[in-house]
């Protein structure tokens, strides 16, 4: 029973002040897996994680052309430059791109 005059405290422990920073830890350990996955999404290069053949074409403002080729667990990038992709040759067929950005070959 109380007595009126009389308060008594009761007993918390205080929280350390340091203990939010390892939850913010965590949190930037997600958000960054999050951004990783966002961007290889993005690019359509989750095939580069899988067995299957990938065959990825990048061109430059400059002209330069980057050929990334992955068999198996080999990656090799080749650049190629306006210079190196000219020369002699015979016509194959033609090649359409549509509106939504698909290309269609079409053999002679």
């Amino acid at each position: 029973m109380r007595l009126l005059g009389k308060r008594t405290e009761q007993d918390t422990p205080l929280e350390d002040p340091v203990s939010g920073v390892a939850n913010l830890f965590d949190l930037s350990v997600v958000l960054i897996v999050a951004m990783i996955f966002a961007l290889v999404s993005t690019l359509d290069m989750l095939d580069m994680f899988t067995e299957s053949d990938v065959t990825y074409t990048k061109q430059a403002a400059n002209g330069e052309i980057e050929i990334i080729e992955k068999k198996g667990k080999e990656i090799k990038v080749k650049k190629i430059t306006k210079d190196q992709s000219s020369g002699k040759g015979e016509r194959l067929g033609t090649a359409y791109k549509l509106e939504d950005g698909q290309v269609i070959y079409v053999p002679e």
